[in-house]
């Protein structure tokens, strides 16, 4: 269960300002715990000491900067059913999900630890002609800075540690904006991190309301803003966050191309493609949003897609064989449920799914749905997806890039052939062949193209991003 109450965390120490944040059971509906909600003079303050710490955190060694994520990962096994089940409460993730996200939360955390040793330089040559001979050049990466990072509702835990951890590592001071509904994620992670020797104002963790956040974007003592969420937001803030590095991870409309070549492993294709669009209700920016199939397959997979999506069980996300949630409140839910509508209106053919009761919405499979439909061309972002037949490879390819979006996509093809034609065409951060785009592994990188984002997530290249080169010429002769 979830504490009564809970701190934010300014300048590594927890403080119960107020009880001011009401976090809602997303499956009940009611309050389940109240947690402390920062105001504009403790983002200030929180900022000031992010600054105070930089030089104490540049001298902070890398061996030190592993042992405090290495003491992360121990206490985070140890309380990794207890982080469960609060992910499971505050953001209605399904308890297998749950467990699972947790798991991905320590992975990130050994990564970080491993990399925080490999933050290294190189020796250039620079005698490329007479006039630099006997100059030796040297680079190395040194800290950017105080960063400010803001996460989303949808991985509380894992998306905030693809933030912490590598700053961490990197030996940046940060201050993070948790998501408002799911906050006691990133608040338990800073409890961890209170039991460290990091040096003091190293980091701050503030829910707080998006009207009442603007210094975490506009604040120019910021070097860095990452910012994890919707496009629409994303890119504002990327217009107001002036000089400093921007990084967005932003949403996705993903397809999943599958091959006439996968019939005879068409039951192990659809056990994924119905992973990839409705683990913990769609509410990923990577779940499989549309299906392209050849037209060889495409009766067979509808079929066998439809039955197992109507078999799969929705209810409390508590229980051990639920697979899908609520979404994460009643509006996002009916704001689907419309998209859905309008596209059955427009002439697409509702194959299952759709019905709404509250927060709770039926797995939806479509086909027929117009493009530009929204829950076509938008992020539907829930349990929907939508069937398309492809019997020419190009255009199916060039179907997927008709899109604002360009995260992720998945290819079920034998064909190497077909594999390098969309590694080379399509526009996205990531091909996944022989599977979902929905998968990720937490030290690959990350990111995505077009209204997906900027720069790449995987503990060494968000790294990257939170250093600067500095370069060293010597003239020895």
């Amino acid at each position: 269960m979830l504490a009564e109450t809970y701190p934010y965390y300014l300048a590594n120490k927890p403080v119960a300002a107020n009880t001011d944040l009401e976090v809602t059971d997303k499956f009940s509906g009611k309050v389940a715990t109240r947690v402390a909600l920062a105001d504009a003079k403790a983002i200030d303050a929180a900022i000031a000491a992010a600054v105070s710490a930089q030089e104490a955190l540049r001298a902070f060694a890398p061996y030190q900067r592993q042992a405090v994520l290495e003491h992360c990962i121990v206490r985070f096994r140890e309380r990794a059913e207890e982080m469960a089940v609060a992910l499971c409460i505050e953001a209605g993730k399904p308890i297998k999900d749950a467990r699972g996200e947790v798991s991905r939360l320590i992975d990130t955390f050994k990564v970080a630890a491993e990399e925080s040793l490999r933050i290294d330089g190189e020796v250039l040559t620079l005698e490329i002609s007479a006039r630099a001979r006997g100059y030796r050049g040297f680079s190395k990466r040194v800290p950017i800075g105080p960063c400010s990072f803001i996460s989303p509702f949808n991985f509380p835990l894992n998306l905030a540690a693809h933030k912490v951890a590598p700053a961490i590592a990197a030996g940046c001071p940060f201050v993070l904006k948790p998501a408002s509904r799911t906050p006691i994620g990133a608040l338990i992670i800073g409890e961890v991190l209170a039991e460290t020797d990091l040096p003091a104002g190293a980091f701050s963790i503030l829910p707080a309301h998006r009207d009442g956040a603007d210094l975490f974007t506009t604040d120019e003592r910021f070097k860095l803003l990452s910012f994890t969420g919707s496009p629409g937001v994303g890119w504002d803030l990327k217009a107001r966050a002036g000089k400093k590095k921007v990084v967005l991870e932003l949403g996705g409309n993903a397809a999943c191309i599958v091959d006439a070549d996968q019939r005879e492993r068409l039951d192990f294709v659809i056990e994924r493609l119905v992973f990839g669009a409705f683990y913990q209700s769609g509410q990923s920016c990577i779940s499989v949003q549309r299906i392209l199939a050849h037209d060889d397959i495409y009766d067979d997979l509808r079929e066998r897609l439809v039955a197992k999506v109507k078999a799969l069980k929705c209810g409390n996300p508590r229980d051990e064989d639920t697979f899908i949630g609520p979404m994460i409140d009643v509006k996002e839910a009916q704001r689907l449920e419309g998209w859905i509508n309008q596209a059955v209106e427009a002439g697409a053919t509702l194959l299952c799914g759709g019905q709404r009761d509250g927060a709770m919405l039926q797995p939806a499979v479509l086909e027929g749905v117009d493009a530009k439909q929204a829950v076509s061309c938008q992020e539907a972002f829930g349990p929907v997806v939508l069937l398309q037949r492809w019997n020419d490879f190009d255009a199916a390819l060039a179907h997927v890039n008709d899109s604002d979006f360009g995260l992720q996509a998945g290819l079920f093809s034998f064909d190497l052939r077909k594999t390098t034609r969309a590694w080379d065409v399509l526009e996205v951060g990531g091909v996944i062949v022989g599977d979902v785009p929905s998968f990720r592994v937490d030290n690959m990188p990350y990111g995505g193209v077009k209204d997906s984002g900027l720069g790449r997530e995987g503990i060494r290249y968000a790294i990257e991003d939170m250093t600067e080169l500095r370069l060293l010429v010597i003239r020895d002769a």
